[in-house]
């Protein structure tokens, strides 16, 4: 289903999002960009007001001729049925786009700690899981880089593993992660003046990306990578493939003589750079919520949007 844009509607006023009635027809627009209330169940348009809610009487109910079925304007949404009200929900989500930390968050909306954390990662996995899947083509870098995540939050599997703590369990760590050894690997694909596809995987092995790289990359598309090995069968899985040698201290070449060195990673090295600085404030993330990060910040990135602008994109994919 595709999502309204901004182009096709007013961006959203920070300042109305704080008063619930203002904050509830915001949603509606969103939701609903033509004006007509929709079903969600049956999808008819035969709908009719049938009162408010009588926790939240600016949240709007309804009842469907076709079905007949009843619903409000949260109905079948991530934000339906929950404690906090929609304003502190929605500021929740635009702080989130700002990049604050749990803590930060929690300070910002007088809330317990606990209570954010619930929050942002239910908030989290509704992004990771309803946002565009990205399709590549064209020019594109594939790159890995490896992240340290343990198991915060998950006793169990701290047991069952019976290691020691986080800094003596990583001192003189080298080499490629996994992510048995609490350094999991994250496949990078990054089109030129284009999107971005993240995922965490479990090893860096040719049977790991092969699948992953065949869903987003298009066949025949020109891919660039350095000399490691998992990437010596992309011929032969339909690309055409390049690669630069950093071993020799070679970051980029110029093959055809036109004075662009056309052959390089540094498009992923550098969106690299920005995933570290956003994971920074938050401490501690285990590898089973690193892909929910991931698949936020894959989305942020895509949309090319930040403050107000990003809110305008991460509602209607929760709304619809």
């Amino acid at each position: 289903m595709s999502h309204p844009t901004l182009e096709s509607r007013k961006l959203l006023n920070i300042r109305a999002l704080v008063d619930e009635a203002l904050c509830f027809q915001a949603i509606r627009e969103v939701r609903w960009p033509d004006g007509v209330v929709r079903c969600p169940h049956c999808h008819s348009a035969q709908v009719v007001k049938y009162g408010t809610d009588e926790t939240h009487r600016h949240r709007q109910k309804y009842r469907c001729k076709a079905c007949p079925c009843y619903f409000d304007d949260l109905t079948n949404t991530v934000l339906k049925g929950r404690h906090q009200s929609i304003v502190i929900w929605v500021l929740c989500l635009y702080f989130m786009g700002l990049n604050l930390s749990n803590r930060q968050i929690a300070q910002e909306l007088d809330l317990n700690k606990d209570v954010v954390q619930k929050m942002t990662y239910q908030l989290r996995r509704a992004v990771a899981e309803q946002k565009p899947k990205a399709r590549l083509g064209g020019e594109v870098e594939c790159d890995e880089v490896y992240v340290i995540a343990g198991h915060k939050g998950h006793p169990s599997a701290v047991m069952k593993q019976g290691r020691k703590g986080r800094r003596n369990r990583l001192k003189g760590a080298r080499g490629r992660g996994t992510l048995e050894g609490e350094k999991p690997p994250i496949l990078g694909m990054i089109q030129r003046g284009g999107e971005v596809a993240i995922h965490m995987l479990a090893d860096v092995k040719q049977k790991t990306i092969a699948p992953l790289i065949e869903a987003t990359i298009a066949p025949g598309s020109q891919v660039y990578t350095d000399e490691y090995n998992i990437y010596d069968r992309l011929t032969e899985w339909g690309y055409r493939h390049k690669t630069v040698c950093h071993s020799r201290g070679e970051y980029a070449r110029d093959e055809d003589g036109d004075g662009f060195h056309e052959v390089h990673v540094n498009t992923m090295e550098g969106f690299w750079s920005l995933l570290r600085s956003w994971l920074r404030p938050h401490r501690g993330i285990s590898q089973e919520n690193l892909p929910l990060y991931l698949g936020f910040f894959e989305f942020v990135h895509n949309a090319k949007k930040r403050g107000k602008g990003l809110l305008d994109s991460l509602l209607p994919l929760l709304l619809t």
